[in-house]
């Protein structure tokens, strides 16, 4: 299979799994760049970052227009998230392979053991606390900045069991936090020398910004525990072959 055909492949993937489950899909991304298309885990998470910019940033767009974007609460959640993305982004750089492979194999696995779990229920919203908001933001913005990954498995949980927002809200406001995460932690490593392929970036993004619309189609038709149950299994699968691979 060619290179251009795995990576429209990949990312019509990647973007159905980030349509019909509102989060997490991103998560596939390093794998399939490292995996599939040849990518070393630094150029893996660099080019993540990018495609999962894009990618939330559509899918803000259509969430912000039916009013589930709760833009305050978003703001400060991104604004704590912003310097430990930069700081995070840049410690990866210079992180070995194989710490960078086992790292994100132990947050894949954490993922999958999550979405195995039945979603929360709805709850009353409350107050937002800025602390505890700066406090989950931050952790975020960590992850997202160290292993080039959206953070919607973590980011959508959090802002429901730390902050009380409704489902909807959540899954909206959290793409909100994505966008800027990744976008500042792809600034962080615009000055690094990790060498990029636009030609395989780019289809791949625009096949998973294609694809989110249709996971959104697909998410309609299917039960939603159905669809986060069977990534789950996928999603833990890759996680043990990253950590075995890390660890020869």
């Amino acid at each position: 299979m060619s290179t251009l055909l795995l990576a429209l492949t990949a990312g019509a993937v990647i973007g159905l799994a980030l349509g019909a489950l509102g989060g997490g899909g991103s998560v596939l991304a390093v794998p399939a760049l490292i995996y599939l298309l040849g990518f070393t885990p630094a150029a893996a998470t660099t080019a993540s970052l990018f495609i999962v910019a894009a990618t939330s940033a559509t899918a803000l767009y259509t969430h912000a227009a039916c009013g589930n974007v709760l833009w305050k609460t978003g703001a400060l959640f991104a604004a704590a998230g912003i310097p430990p993305a930069i700081a995070a982004a840049t410690l990866s750089t210079r992180a070995p392979e194989a710490v960078l492979t086992a790292a994100f194999a132990v947050i894949a696995a954490l993922a999958a053991l999550a979405m195995f779990k039945t979603p929360p229920a709805e709850q009353q919203p409350r107050p937002v606390r800025p602390a505890r908001a700066a406090g989950a933001g931050a952790g975020l913005g960590t992850v997202t900045g160290f292993l080039g990954v959206g953070g919607g498995f973590l980011a959508v949980p959090a802002l429901v069991s730390v902050l009380g927002l409704r489902m909807r809200a959540a899954v909206g406001t959290s793409l909100l936090v994505i966008t800027v995460n990744s976008l500042a932690a792809l600034t962080a490593r615009a000055g690094t020398h990790t060498p990029l392929d636009w030609a395989v970036i780019t289809p791949f993004t625009g096949a998973a910004i294609l694809g989110a619309w249709d996971g959104k189609r697909l998410a309609a038709k299917t039960s939603g525990h159905t669809l986060q149950r069977i990534f789950a299994a996928v999603l833990l699968a890759v996680a043990a072959l990253m950590l075995t691979d890390a660890l020869h």
